[in-house]
């Protein structure tokens, strides 16, 4: 299996668990910016729950504030709980997909691409882990089976 294709399986193979990650994200903007409602008010600029929603989005998305700041200290607080959120949303697909890609075996049974690599040393140079029906060393290119004539 080429990096290419192990990479692409790993994708693939992360596209569900990046989902749910990102369906809680959605989750916990929807309660932060309704908190953030609740805390602040119109009076800061908070006019409605989706303008919160929208707020707590643009700040975790840019990990800085929008066009509305908070003014109270619990609003505060929460916007920098919100922006360091943000970071994570960076940081946690990224583990996902590395973790997936370093799971992935370079050589499976069942990949039609499987070459099994055996054990066998050149007599040459002493290189081993030659693929299976190879004739030839992959390192210095002598022969790696002598003729038997006794047949």
């Amino acid at each position: 299996m080429g990096e290419a294709n192990k990479l692409n399986k790993a994708l693939r193979d992360s596209k569900p668990k990046i989902f749910v990650f990102l369906f809680a994200v959605l989750i916990l903007s929807i309660i932060a910016g309704t908190i953030m409602y609740l805390v602040e008010g119109e009076q800061s600029g908070f006019v409605s729950i989706p303008t919160s929603v929208y707020w707590c989005i643009v700040t975790l998305t840019t990990v800085g504030f929008g066009d509305i700041a908070p003014v109270t200290p619990l609003g505060q607080f929460i916007a920098a709980i919100i922006m360091i959120m943000g970071y994570g949303i960076i940081a946690v697909p990224t583990g996902i997909v590395s973790a997936e890609y370093a799971s992935k075996k370079t050589h499976t049974v069942d990949d039609p691409e499987y070459i099994h690599v055996n054990t066998q040393s050149c007599q040459n140079c002493n290189e081993n882990n030659h693929h299976d029906n190879a004739e030839f060393c992959h390192k210095c290119g002598s022969t790696l089976h002598e003729k038997d004539d006794t047949v």
